[in-house]
C-alpha cells in the first residue's frame, strides 16, 4: 500500500488544531485506501471546485479530508442539514447553509465573504446535486469572477480511490467558454456513479 501524503497544505493555511480529529482522519485515510495527488496552491483566497458529485459518500470523503489536513475552509450545504446538533457541528467545520428555494443571493453574499476576508477558501460542488442528469451549475465562475479569485479544480476520483487537486483555472468572464473548459477537465473523472454530462457527444 502506498504511503499517504499529508504535506500537501501550505504554512498559511488557517488549521483546525484539532489533534484527535486529524489522527482519525489519517487513520480513515489509510485503512480506506484513498490518497491525495496534487498540492494546496498557497495563495490567499480560492474557490475549490469540486466534482463529479454523484454519493452522500463525497461529504464523507470531504470531511475526512479536512480532518486528514486539519484545515478550515467554508463549504456551502443545503440549509435543512444546519439544524440541531448536527446543524452545530456543521456550522463548527466551516459550513453555510444555503436555502435552494432562494438561491438569487447566495452568489453576491459569496462574493463581499471574499472581499471582507483576507483568506477564504471556499469548497462547493459545482452541480449541487447529486442527480445524474443535471449539469454543472455556473454560479461557481460567477462567484470566483466577482470575487477576482481564481478557481482550484478538484476531484474525487473513485477508480483509483484518489483526492486529487488539480490546476488552478482563472476565470475569463466569458462563463460559457470557462464552463465547457471545466466539463472537459472533469468528464474523465470517475465519481461513483458516471454522470450523463461525462458522455461525449
Amino acid at each position: 500500500m502506498a504511503e499517504v501524503r499529508f504535506d500537501i497544505v501550505p504554512a498559511s493555511y488557517a488549521r483546525r488544531h484539532a489533534p484527535i480529529s486529524r489522527a482519525l482522519g489519517r487513520m480513515l485515510m489509510r485503512l480506506s485506501g484513498w490518497r491525495f495527488e496534487g498540492d494546496l496552491p498557497d495563495i490567499p483566497k480560492v474557490v475549490i471546485a469540486v466534482a463529479p458529485h454523484t454519493t452522500n459518500w463525497d461529504f464523507v470523503i470531504g470531511v475526512m479530508v479536512l480532518w486528514a489536513l486539519d484545515i478550515k475552509i467554508s463549504f456551502l450545504g443545503k440549509h435543512t442539514l444546519f439544524r440541531g446538533l448536527f446543524g452545530k457541528w456543521m456550522h463548527s467545520i466551516g459550513g453555510i447553509p444555503v436555502n435552494r428555494a432562494s438561491t438569487h443571493g447566495v452568489v453576491g453574499d459569496a462574493v463581499q465573504a471574499f472581499r471582507g476576508s483576507e483568506r477564504m477558501v471556499l469548497a462547493l460542488a459545482p452541480e449541487g446535486t447529486r442527480q445524474r442528469d443535471k449539469g454543472l451549475r455556473k454560479g461557481f465562475l460567477h462567484i470566483a469572477h466577482g470575487a477576482g479569485v481564481p478557481v482550484l479544480l478538484a476531484y474525487f476520483d473513485f477508480s483509483r480511490k484518489v483526492i486529487g487537486f488539480g490546476p488552478l483555472m482563472s476565470t475569463s468572464g466569458d462563463v460559457d467558454a470557462d464552463l465547457a473548459s471545466v466539463l472537459n477537465y472533469y468528464r474523465p473523472i470517475r465519481g461513483k456513479y458516471r454522470k450523463d454530462w461525462q458522455r461525449e457527444g
